[in-house]
Order: C-alpha cells, then structure tokens, then sequence
C-alpha cells in the first residue's frame, strides 16, 4: 500500500491512497479516533474562523462530528447539528433534503436553526456537493449559511465555491491513466 504524508504542526500521519476508480486514487483522512490529531485541528480551525460572525456549526455524518464537538467546546458554543444520512426512529418530524447526497435534520434541530448564522464544515470537500445539500436543507428551515469550512480541499478547483472555502490545505488527487 502506498501512503501520502501528512503533516500539521508537530504531527504527522500516514494516509493511505485509496482508489475511487477510472484511475483516480486520493489520501484517504479520516479523524475518527485520533482525539491528538482533532485537538490540533480544532484549534487551528478555530483561528480560521475567529473573523466569522456565527451562532453555531452544522456538519453531515460521521467522521466529521468529533471536530464539531471540539470547536464547539473550545469556542464556548452551546451545541452543533448534525446532518444525518438517514431517517432514525428517534427523530421527531424530520427534515428531508430531496438533492443527492439525501440528508435530514431532526425536526428539533431543524427548529434549532431558524435564525441561526450557521458555518458548514466537513472533513474533506471535494466537489461540493453535500455541503450545497446542507446549505439547502438549512435554509429551507430558516437558517443562514453565513460560510463554509473544511479541514482539507480535496484537488485543485477555481471556483468560487472553493475560493471561498475556510479551510487547513489541500489534499493531493493522483491520476492514472
């Protein structure tokens, strides 16, 4: 297995490539379990987001929730949202997105965001594509998306979207042909 160094501030790790198909492998980052690791980029995060007026953050699932527990605490923020990938039997009047990638508040949480200036973060953005879904659901309960975060940028892109994106770096994509 080959591996794409990373490196932020005095911590290193190993990322292996992975294939996503048709010639196209990318360092595969995943925070989940490495508490040292979303320490560190909690606290830069934080740096990055100090000019941005928000109420709180809302992120999809899974790997990117330890982060917005993290920044959330270390910002005094009282709670997160978390955009869930499918309906559970807990949630109360959800709130569906109708766009791929599907995504769904709880209708608590929906209720939570009305008002709210909100930042999106992921882990890893590489079209965009679910944080416009976020974007999407959030306003559509009354919230406003006032930015959006991400750990890495995943490939080269100019665009406004990406141009714009609050984040640490970017993480390489390697084509084969």
């Amino acid at each position: 297995m080959n591996y794409y160094l990373l490196k932020i501030g005095t911590i290193e790790r190993k990322l292996p490539i992975v294939s996503l198909g048709r010639g196209i492998k990318v360092a595969s980052f995943n925070l989940l379990g490495d508490s040292e690791m979303v320490e560190k980029i909690a606290l830069l995060m934080v740096k990055k987001l100090a000019k941005t007026d928000f109420d709180l953050l809302v992120g999809p699932e899974v790997k990117v929730v330890p982060l917005l527990h993290e920044i959330t605490r270390i910002l005094g923020k009282k709670r997160y949202v978390v955009c869930r990938k499918n309906i559970h039997g807990y949630m109360v009047s959800p709130v569906i997105s109708y766009h791929k990638p599907g995504l769904i508040l709880d209708g608590n949480d929906a209720a939570f965001l009305k008002g709210k200036n909100v930042v999106v973060i992921d882990d890893v953005v590489s079209s965009g594509l679910t944080m416009r879904v976020a974007d999407e659901l959030i306003e559509s309960v009354g919230g406003k998306v006032v930015a959006h975060a991400a750990v890495f940028k995943q490939g080269e892109r100019n665009d406004d979207f990406f141009n714009n994106l609050i984040c640490l770096g970017t993480l390489p994509v390697f084509k084969s042909s």
